[in-house]
C-alpha cells in the first residue's frame, strides 16, 4: 500500500516538472521525489500518477504543451526565414546578371 507521504512527494515532483516545462519521466520523477524508479514502476498508484501527469504534460492546452509548441514553431519559422533569405539572394544575383546583359 502506498503511503500518503510518498504519494504526495510523487504528486509534488510531477507538478514541479510540469511547471518547469521538464519532461515528466519516471527517471525525473524518481529523482525529484527521492525514491527509486523501481518503486514508481511497481507501485500501481504511483505509476498511475506519473502516467497521468505525462499525458497532461503532452496536452497542447497545458502550459508545457504550449511551451513545446512555441519552440517547434520558432524552429520552423527560423528555418523558413533562412530559406527566404537564400531565395532573395538568388533573385538579386539573377537580376544583376540580367541587368548586366
Amino acid at each position: 500500500m502506498t503511503s500518503p507521504e510518498t504519494l504526495a512527494r510523487v504528486e509534488r515532483a510531477c507538478a514541479e516538472l510540469v511547471r518547469d516545462a521538464e519532461p515528466v519521466s519516471f527517471t525525473n520523477v524518481a529523482e525529484r521525489a527521492q525514491i527509486s524508479r523501481t518503486t514508481l514502476y511497481r507501485d500501481e498508484n504511483l505509476r498511475v500518477v506519473v502516467e497521468e501527469h505525462r499525458q497532461r504534460s503532452h496536452d497542447p492546452r497545458s502550459l508545457s504543451g504550449v511551451v513545446a509548441e512555441v519552440g517547434h514553431l520558432r524552429t520552423a519559422v527560423e528555418a523558413l526565414a533562412e530559406r527566404v533569405r537564400s531565395h532573395e539572394e538568388q533573385l538579386r544575383r539573377l537580376n544583376r546578371k540580367r541587368k548586366a546583359n
